[in-house]
């Protein structure tokens, strides 16, 4: 262990143990040698990772609901809930550099375990309740393109598991490479439909403006919730801590503050990219649904059939569908890793991969079956919006001890966060527990 994290050591409960995802911990070298742009570009990819989970299918639902029955109104939270993350993610960074630590590790060493396995469990549901947006969300891309129906679409889930064993066995630039060249398509297919689409831009830049309706109508703020739990999710917090580890960017102070930089800007990057996705996702239902009087559409299969008749070409539902099974491969291959940082941080249990990717998808295939089977699309729709609204009421029991830690400097020694910086942090984590108190209460209230 290096001087500098052994002084930082002495500010945590108990010492740096083995690192997750010790197979490709420190595995991708930095040329010391080579030009800053290329010592960037090799820190380019764990962003990619973390912006997948930015625009999974439960994303797909909650924004198809919020375009369709309120129009451009709802961009403002997908822009706010953008620049949250792209906070967080950054601490996240600043917490593994820093440390050597991911979040679960950091959590391990820093609480008791009275605290620390009610923590490890709530992070359990959160990926749980990823999953099960993700089995949904790829059965119904199944079902769009194949026309393989639903229930045998949730089981045929299971055997992505052998994707991610593949693409881990090549190495860790192999799985990031291919999470980019989804990303690609996804982004390719979103293009062409919005050109279709033709939404009024006047529209679409006053969406980006946030009005006060948005925390009084209880309807809107249930949406905007469920936007907030699909763009700054649980899990991305101790996935981005782990994989930013898979960089050997070395042990010094100096050498520690450029990964730092470069890290940022990976995350910063791959998040914008992530922001013009989830945008597009609203503004297409907006443009396509809100503006032709179709207020109700939440349910993607419903979403699927009538782009074809709205947007005048028979292509449109092929790339909708093209574009959610994408997204649900990527989440598979980005949820599994964070199940391992997860139970591994925090447990200091190690599981193979693929032992773990079918405890965790059989967890989720049974409510998704369930659902699919005995109420169909509409129940499948309302899931997988009630998926992310528990994303978002979890989100404040990863964040707040994420802010914490890299507040303090005992922690994080030099690379501790800025006082500004842990302001914001602070103010995010603040507004993230108000929204959802206001949230259980409107509940409650019925």
């Amino acid at each position: 262990m290096d001087v500098l994290s052994s002084k930082q050591d002495s500010g945590w409960r108990n010492k740096r143990g083995e690192a997750s995802l010790s197979d490709v911990h420190r595995s991708i070298n930095i040329s010391r040698s080579g030009s800053r742009w290329r010592r960037l570009a090799a820190f380019a990819g764990p962003g990619y990772l973390v912006a997948v989970g930015y625009m999974d299918p439960g994303n797909w639902a909650t924004s198809l609901a919020g375009g369709s029955k309120f129009g451009y109104a709802l961009l403002a939270v997908a822009l706010l809930s953008n620049l949250m993350a792209i906070v967080l993610q950054s601490l996240c960074a600043r917490l593994a550099i820093a440390s050597g630590r991911d979040l679960a590790q950091a959590c391990r060493d820093a609480f008791p375990k009275w605290v620390s396995i009610p923590l490890w469990a709530l992070a359990e549901i959160a990926i749980i309740a990823t999953d099960i947006a993700e089995v949904i969300g790829t059965a119904i891309g199944l079902n769009l393109i194949f026309g393989i129906p639903l229930e045998l679409g949730v089981l045929i889930t299971a055997l992505d598991v052998f994707i991610i064993l593949y693409l881990q066995k090549m190495g860790f630039r192999w799985v990031e490479a291919f999470i980019i060249t989804l990303l690609g398509v996804i982004a390719l297919c979103f293009a062409i439909q919005i050109f279709l689409a033709d939404p009024q831009w006047g529209g679409v830049i006053r969406g980006f403006f946030p009005t006060t309706e948005i925390v009084t109508n209880p309807e809107m703020l249930y949406l905007a919730l469920g936007i907030l739990g699909a763009t700054v999710m649980p899990h991305n917090l101790y996935l981005h801590s782990g994989i930013v580890q898979t960089r050997n960017y070395g042990h010094t102070l100096p050498e520690k503050k450029e990964a730092l930089t470069f890290a940022t800007i990976d995350s910063t990057v791959a998040l914008c990219f992530a922001l013009l996705i989830n945008a597009s996702i609203l503004i297409l239902a907006a443009a396509a649904f809100n503006s032709t009087g179709r207020t109700e559409v939440a349910e993607l299969g419903e979403a699927h059939s009538l782009l074809a008749p709205l947007l005048g070409l028979a292509i449109a539902p092929t790339l909708f569908g093209i574009a959610l099974l994408c997204c649900g491969l990527n989440s598979t291959v980005t949820a599994t890793l964070a199940g391992q940082i997860v139970m591994e941080g925090f447990l200091k249990m190690k599981l193979q991969p693929w032992i773990r990717r079918l405890i965790t998808r059989a967890i989720a295939i049974i409510p998704a079956a369930f659902v699919t089977i005995w109420y169909g699309d509409a129940g499948t729709a309302e899931l997988l919006i009630l998926t992310q609204v528990v994303l978002s009421l979890q989100l404040s029991f990863a964040v707040f001890p994420l802010v914490m830690f890299t507040a303090s400097k005992a922690k994080m020694g030099e690379l501790v966060a800025p006082i500004w910086l842990s302001a914001i942090a602070w103010l995010i984590a603040v507004v993230i527990a108000g929204l959802n108190v206001k949230l259980l209460v409107d509940f409650v209230a019925g």
